[in-house]
């Protein structure tokens, strides 16, 4: 059995031709949310991986075997809960609604700008039907979001946005056209 104890995440740093000639393993959320799991990649060779605890692979990443091999991961389909807004009873921001509620069980969740996909959950989907959204059990990859509180992972880290202006208004900490008063009922901690 090949160890593995190191990830990419994004193959970040290795030049394409590297990416390309690496071996695959497809591997569902289940699996890719543990540090130590056994896998067998395209090349038929069983790992034995070992990251540090609390790692999460992603699709894109890739893991670094003992022997320098490289193993490109994608995310496996597997059944999820595909919800979507219904555009007969209800508005996009239904599925904002979703999230707010999903997020308050600690229940993994993708976010897509037109829709959300858990874990098949019946409670959960009823919920979610009450709501009138539309859910439907899909086979596809599920890429959950980090937690807030995530710790390592390369999706919850700092990031720069180059062509984005994030100017602000000095004296009122935002920047709009009209004047209005700030002295509203603010309650201040002393």
């Amino acid at each position: 059995m090949l160890q593995v104890s190191k990830s990419m995440p994004q193959g970040a740093g290795l030049a394409p031709v590297l990416l390309k000639r690496a071996a695959t393993v497809e591997l569902d959320w289940d699996v890719r949310q543990k540090s130590r799991f056994d896998a067998t990649d395209s090349t038929g060779r069983s790992l034995g991986v070992f990251l540090p605890r609390g790692s999460v692979v992603r699709g894109g990443d890739v893991l670094v075997a003992e022997d320098g091999s490289l193993v490109k991961v994608s995310a496996a389909a597997q059944a999820v809960l595909k919800i979507t807004h219904c555009p007969q009873h209800g508005t996009p921001f239904d599925l904002i609604r979703a999230a707010y509620h999903l997020g308050n069980r600690h229940v993994p969740i993708e976010l897509k700008p037109d829709h959300l996909k858990i874990e098949p959950d019946h409670v959960l989907a009823d919920m979610l039907r009450a709501m009138h959204l539309i859910v439907n059990e899909v086979s596809e990859p599920f890429e959950p979001e980090n937690g807030a509180y995530a710790t390592g992972g390369h999706h919850g880290g700092h990031h720069h946005h180059d062509d984005h202006d994030h100017s602000h208004n000095a004296s009122h900490g935002h920047d709009h056209p009209h004047d209005h008063d700030h002295n509203h009922g603010h309650i201040h901690a002393k």
